[in-house]
C-alpha cells in the first residue's frame, strides 16, 4: 500500500494543477508546485549494467541536480538495494539534505533507522498504511503519525512456513525490536479504540445539536404563541374599557340633568365603583415589571423582590441555604436566590412608621358636605382623612354621612367600618342600600351636637 499511496499522493497533485476535480473533502488545500519529482520502481538495466541500487542512485543525483523549494519528490524505497546499514545512512543523509533546501518530500523505508529519525527530526512525520494480517492485503487506509510495524514474520506464517522456522527466525532479532514492535501494536489498538469512541462521540454530538435545533425551535413557537395570546387579552381588556369608559360617559351626563338628591347619590355611588374597575381593568392590563437581577444585591428578610419565573411580585419572609421563602398574595412559595431581583429594600417598602391619630383634631371651618371619597387611598392616607371628616361633619351639624371607600379587596372597608365603630361621634354605623352603592358605601349616624 505505501507505492499506491506514494503515486497517489503524484497524482492528485497533477491532476489539481491541470484544473481537473479531486476526491478529497470540502475545504482541503494543495500547494502549486513547479516541477513533480519520482523515483518509483525498479529500473535496473542489464544492457547498461544497473543494479537497482544504482538505478535509484542514478535517479536520486538527477532529482538533486533539479529540484527547488517549489518542487515536490516522490521516493519509493529509499535506501534499498544494497546493504541495510549503509542503505538506511545514506538515506537519513540524502532526507536532510533535502529537508534543509526547503523541498517537500514523500518517501517509503522498511529501514527502523528512518522510523526514528522521522520521530525525532523537527519538520519530518511519520505515516503507516495499514495492512490486514489475516487477508494478507493492505487496507490502503494512511494513517499519519504513527510508523508501521513489520509483519513479515506474521505473513510467513500465515502462508504457510514451517511454525518451528517462523519461531527460529522471531528469536534471531534483537527483542528491543520485538518490544518497539509490540508497543507499535498496541498503540494501533489504542489507535482503533480511539477512532471508534471518537465517531460515537461525534454522533452524540450531532444528535445533540439536532435536538438541541429542535427544542429552540418549539420554544420559538411556543413564545410566539404565548405573545400572540397576550395580545389578543390585551385587545378585549381594552375593548372592554372603552366600553366602560362609555357607559361613565354616559352616567355623567345624566347625572348632570338630575335633579333629585337620592338619584345624585345613586348615581355617584355607581360612578364611584365604575371609576374603580376602570383604575383596576387599567392596571390588570398594564405590562408586567421586568425586574433585572443585579449582581450584588442580594434579597433580605423584608424585601419587596420580583420573582422572574413566575413574573410575580413578592415579599421575603425568610431566607436560608440558598433558598428565601417569598409571600405573594395568600400564597407562600420556596424560591431559589438566583430567580429574585430586589424591588425595594425592607427599609423602603416598609416606609416610615405611620400611627393613626386617636385624639379628634377640630378644623377651623364648619361646611363639611355629607359624603367623603376615600376609594383608591392607601390606609394610612384614609384613616387619616376619615378623622378630620367626622370632626368637621360634627362641627357641620351633619347627623348622617357617607362614606364611600369602594369594594375592591374589603380591607379598607373593613377598618373605615372597625374606625367608625369606635369613633366616640358615631352612635350606629351600617351599609348603604342596594340603590345608594351597596357595600361600596357605609352609612354613619353622627351624634346631635
Amino acid at each position: 500500500g505505501k507505492t499506491v499511496a506514494l503515486k497517489t499522493v503524484g497524482l492528485l497533485c497533477l491532476m489539481a494543477q491541470a484544473g481537473l476535480h479531486v476526491p478529497a473533502e470540502d475545504g482541503s488545500t494543495l500547494t502549486v508546485f513547479d516541477s513533480i519529482y519520482a523515483d518509483i520502481g525498479d529500473e535496473q538495466s542489464i544492457e547498461q549494467s544497473l543494479s537497482t541500487f544504482s538505478s535509484h542512485m542514478s535517479n536520486i543525483i538527477h532529482i538533486l541536480g533539479q529540484a527547488t523549494e517549489r518542487s515536490l519528490v516522490l521516493l519509493d524505497e529509499l535506501g534499498a538495494g544494497t546493504d541495510p546499514v549503509e542503505g538506511s545512512a545514506l538515506a537519513r543523509a540524502l532526507l536532510t539534505e533535502l529537508l534543509r533546501r526547503g523541498i517537500t518530500i514523500f518517501a517509503t523505508t522498511h529501514h527502523p533507522e528512518l522510523k526514528v529519525y522521522a520521530q525525532t527530526q523537527p519538520g519530518v512525520a511519520n505515516a503507516s498504511v495499514e495492512f490486514d494480517a489475516k487477508t494478507l492485503s493492505p487496507t490502503y487506509e494512511l494513517t499519519i503519525g504513527i510508523p508501521g510495524r513489520s509483519n513479515a514474520f506474521a505473513i510467513a506464517d500465515r502462508l504457510g512456513l514451517n511454525p518451528r522456522i517462523v519461531e527460529r527466525a522471531r528469536s534471531l532479532v534483537d527483542p528491543r525490536v520485538l518490544q518497539t514492535e509490540d508497543l507499535l501494536r498496541e498503540v494501533q489498538i489504542l489507535r482503533d479504540e480511539a477512532d471508534v469512541r471518537l465517531r460515537s462521540a461525534t454522533d452524540q454530538e450531532k444528535q445533540a445539536e439536532e435536538r438541541q435545533s429542535e427544542l429552540a425551535a418549539k420554544v420559538a413557537e411556543l413564545e410566539a404563541g404565548r405573545e400572540a395570546a397576550l395580545e389578543e387579552a390585551r385587545r378585549q381588556g381594552r375593548e372592554e374599557i372603552q366600553g366602560l369608559r362609555d357607559e361613565i360617559s354616559s352616567m355623567r351626563s345624566w347625572l348632570a340633568k338630575a335633579r333629585v338628591a337620592e338619584q345624585i347619590s345613586q348615581a355617584r355611588a355607581v360612578l364611584a365603583e365604575a371609576e374603580e374597575l376602570d383604575e383596576r381593568a387599567e392596571e390588570s392590563l398594564a405590562p408586567a415589571p421586568v425586574a433585572i437581577f443585579r449582581p450584588g444585591a442580594e434579597p433580605e428578610v423584608g424585601d419587596l423582590v420580583w420573582i422572574n419565573s413566575l413574573q410575580a411580585q413578592g415579599t421575603v419572609t425568610a431566607i436560608e441555604a440558598g433558598h428565601a421563602e417569598v409571600s405573594a398574595g395568600n400564597l407562600r412559595l420556596r424560591v431559589v436566590l438566583d430567580d429574585l431581583a430586589v424591588r425595594e429594600p425592607a427599609a423602603v417598602a416598609a416606609g416610615p412608621e405611620r400611627r393613626f391619630r386617636s385624639d379628634i383634631q377640630l378644623p377651623t371651618g364648619g361646611n363639611a358636605k355629607p359624603e367623603i371619597h376615600l376609594r383608591g387611598m392607601r390606609v394610612e392616607e384614609a384613616m387619616p382623612e376619615l378623622e378630620r371628616y367626622l370632626d368637621e361633619a360634627y362641627l357641620s351639624h351633619l347627623n348622617r354621612v357617607r362614606i364611600v371607600h369602594g369594594k375592591g379587596t374589603g380591607t379598607l372597608r373593613r377598618l373605615v367600618r372597625e374606625e367608625l365603630t369606635r369613633h366616640p361621634l358615631v352612635v350606629s354605623v351600617s351599609p348603604a342600600g342596594p340603590r345608594e352603592g351597596g357595600e361600596g358605601v357605609t352609612i354613619a349616624e353622627l351624634i346631635p351636637r
